[in-house]
Parts: structure tokens; C-alpha cells; sequence
């Protein structure tokens, strides 16, 4: 298992996290090894934390004051919460138009907030409205999916043909290192870029090779132990 951790300083006390391929798993990854409380939430959509609290805000003015009280009660019960605004989905939207992201500072040593959609592809490219990167946040993270290294655009990654447009690749030719490097560096959107998935690599040396591509700080990881 390639920890991140190990090789990687990632600090700042409010981080958006952009990308594919293991966004949610890495918000519950870093949570669990920051210190002091820790609010999840997102920018755009995501599910619910399976066993975490949830402090659902609601959508008038009024509730602004007693959604913060009811964060800063839930973190005196548990370190970690997330916070969210209910769709009939039964995912959660962005909370800040009741409760913005620099309240959530106030109450919470830091905060975790996704930033984007990937639809569960591993490789993706960012349509111009994407991603949604609150002001205050002190450092990007983009998540990489290296489990899509080798199959072809078309079923590998989110928004394929802006992918390929990017990349100079066509949909059905299987993607390379150097493609996705092209896209990322294209788009520049991260401080730090973590290569993940390198376990369902056949050759965990493809991610090591397109770390080496990327124009940043760049690490290969596994955010899952093998067969995880």
C-alpha cells in the first residue's frame, strides 16, 4: 500500500480536492490523519459519509446562526462531521449559500471539500465551469486515477471528447502517460497531484512515469490496500 502520507506533506486548514479516480476515499483518508476536528463538505455534489455524522443545513437566511451551533455541537461529539444541504437525491449540495465555507473555519480546525464530478471515472478533463474552488481554500489537491492508464478514453474517462481535444488523442485509442500529463498540465489546476490507483496497475511503474510528466509536485498512491 503506497501512503501518501509517507512521502508527502499535504497541510493547509482549508483543502479542495479536484480530479478522479479516489477524490471521496482521500477526503475520508486525510481526515482521519489531520488533528483537531475536521468538517467534510463539498462545493458541488457528493454522498453522504457512510457511518460519519451528518449536519444537514437548510436554505433560508435564518438558519445560518443555529447551523453553525449545530456543527460546533456535533464536532464536541466527534472529531470528523460532515456538512451538507439535502437533495431528494439523497446526495448533498453545496451548504455555503447558508453557511459559507470561511464560517466553517470558525468552527473547525479545518476543512475538506470536494470540489468536482467524475461520475465514478477514473481519468477526466474539466469543463470550463469546473472545478469549484472556494476563495479561501489554502491548497488544491487533484486526484489522478491510474487504474485508467491503458483503456481507452471512451470508457476510462469523464467528458472524453474535451479529454481528447486536450490530450490530441482520439476516443478509442487506449490512453498513455503522456496524454493524461498533457490534459493536467494543460488545465493547471492543483498545487499537488496524487497518482492513485497504482495497485490495479499490471506495471506500477506507469505511475511513477506520469508523476514524472506532471509540472507539479506529483506523488503515485494507493489509497486502498491490494483488493481493497
Amino acid at each position: 500500500m503506497y501512503r501518501p502520507y509517507e512521502t508527502l506533506q499535504i497541510a493547509g486548514r482549508c483543502v479542495s480536492v479536484v480530479g478522479s479516480g479516489g477524490k471521496t476515499t482521500f477526503l475520508r483518508h486525510m481526515s482521519e490523519r489531520l488533528d483537531g476536528t475536521v468538517v467534510l463538505t463539498t462545493s458541488t455534489h457528493i454522498l453522504p459519509f457512510p457511518g460519519m455524522p451528518l449536519v444537514a443545513v437548510g436554505t433560508d437566511a435564518v438558519s445560518r446562526e443555529r447551523s453553525l451551533r449545530d456543527i460546533q455541537a456535533a464536532l464536541k461529539h466527534s472529531r470528523v462531521v460532515c456538512v451538507g444541504r439535502p437533495l431528494p437525491s439523497g446526495k448533498l449540495t453545496d451548504p455555503s449559500s447558508t453557511v459559507p465555507f470561511e464560517d466553517l473555519l470558525r468552527v473547525a480546525d479545518a476543512v475538506l471539500i470536494e470540489a468536482d464530478g467524475a461520475k465514478g471515472r477514473p481519468l477526466k478533463a474539466h469543463r470550463p465551469w469546473e472545478p469549484v474552488v472556494p476563495a479561501c481554500t489554502d491548497l488544491t489537491v487533484c486526484l489522478v486515477g491510474a487504474s485508467g492508464l491503458g483503456g481507452p478514453a471512451s470508457r476510462v474517462c469523464h467528458c472524453p471528447e474535451l479529454f481528447c481535444g486536450m490530450a490530441g488523442s482520439s476516443p478509442d485509442e487506449p490512453v498513455s502517460e503522456s496524454a493524461v500529463a498533457r490534459v493536467l498540465n494543460r488545465e493547471d489546476l492543483a498545487d499537488v497531484y496524487l497518482v492513485n490507483q497504482i495497485d490495479a496497475l499490471a506495471d506500477p511503474e506507469r505511475a511513477i512515469r506520469l508523476c514524472g510528466l506532471i509540472q507539479k509536485t506529483a506523488c503515485p498512491c494507493s489509497l486502498m490496500p491490494r483488493g481493497g
